[in-house]
């Protein structure tokens, strides 16, 4: 059991960051509490526990598995220590705005690529609550207990296991042919996605929308995550391009592609942008009724 300490230097709050790991408050894998952070997923090694306690101030280290060694030897990259940051001296004035009224955004690395992307594929084409409730479902039927003390810590589901499911064992989740096949995908290339979590951002990228199932949406979603991109955005989000044009122009409804026209000075730095933006920008006004969910049968 693996054990380390060190003290937090970062001026942005320890739980901002590592809540990016989180799908949901009810996450079986990855829990944040007062002070503390728990995350159990796979590793090159085995699968692993991790938890960061730095409820005196100071940040405890302890892992346990066969992953354990891996996941410690990452911590300082999944809690931003590795991130050198940005300061914005010029541009929009609403993010100049929000970059004096907000802490520091910083961006956090897991190298967990393969844990990362299954709750991601689930919120394809769905609402936010939607993809929650069906991560949640499917940790509970397929994640095993983790490693270490954590009574109630789940794994992901393991990939061998998640690739043996045919698409319809999915459908009583409200996971569709298209997502179930997509996560299938995902878990045949267990493996390699381990490798690709230690290239650079932007070949790693070429590599996943390789995948099928992988578009635009996830790959951006993945890579701020996963790689601690301060560049990604999500191409294709059902809310982002409103917000972003909807805070840098005022007008209430945009396109992708007037999106990234408006990031395009920020380039290297967009992600890091849109989250200042996401931070003090009011919401873009919604017009008629609500996003429904629909039932498998009419998508």
């Amino acid at each position: 059991m693996p054990s380390a300490s060190v003290v937090p230097t970062r001026n942005d709050p320890l739980r901002r960051v590592l809540s990016a790991y989180r799908f949901g408050v009810a996450d079986l894998t990855t829990q944040i509490g007062h002070g503390e952070f728990w995350r159990a997923t796979f590793t090159p090694d085995g699968p692993g526990t991790l938890h960061l306690d730095w409820s005196d101030g100071h940040l405890r280290q302890t892992a346990y598995g066969a992953g354990a060694g891996w996941l410690l030897a990452r911590v300082p990259a999944l809690t931003g220590a590795l991130d050198a940051g940005h300061t914005f001296t010029t541009g929009h004035p609403r993010i100049l705005a929000a970059q004096r009224q907000t802490p520091a955004v910083t961006f956090g690395a897991s190298y967990t690529l393969y844990h990362d992307l299954l709750p991601i594929i689930l919120g394809q084409r769905i609402t936010a609550g939607e993809a929650i409730r069906q991560w949640h479902q499917l940790v509970h039927h397929l994640g095993k207990p983790a490693p270490g003390p954590h009574p109630t810590l789940r794994l992901p589901p393991a990939a061998a296991d998640l690739a043996s499911r045919p698409a319809w064992w999915f459908h009583p989740l409200g996971i569709e042919t298209k997502r179930a096949r997509a996560l299938s995908e995902v878990a045949q290339h267990s493996v390699r996605l381990h490798e690709w979590a230690e290239l650079a951002p932007h070949d790693a990228a070429v590599r996943l929308q390789l995948l099928p199932g992988i578009g635009q949406w996830t790959v951006g979603s993945v890579m701020a995550t996963t790689f601690g991109d301060p560049d990604a955005i999500a191409v294709g989000d059902y809310h982002l391009k409103n917000t972003v044009v909807y805070a840098l122009t005022g007008r209430a409804r945009g396109s992708d592609d007037e999106m990234l026209t408006l990031l395009a000075p920020y380039t290297g730095q967009r992600g890091r942008a849109v989250r200042l933006l996401l931070s003090v920008s009011p919401r873009p006004p919604k017009f008629g009724p609500r996003h429904r969910v629909l039932p498998m049968s009419r998508w």
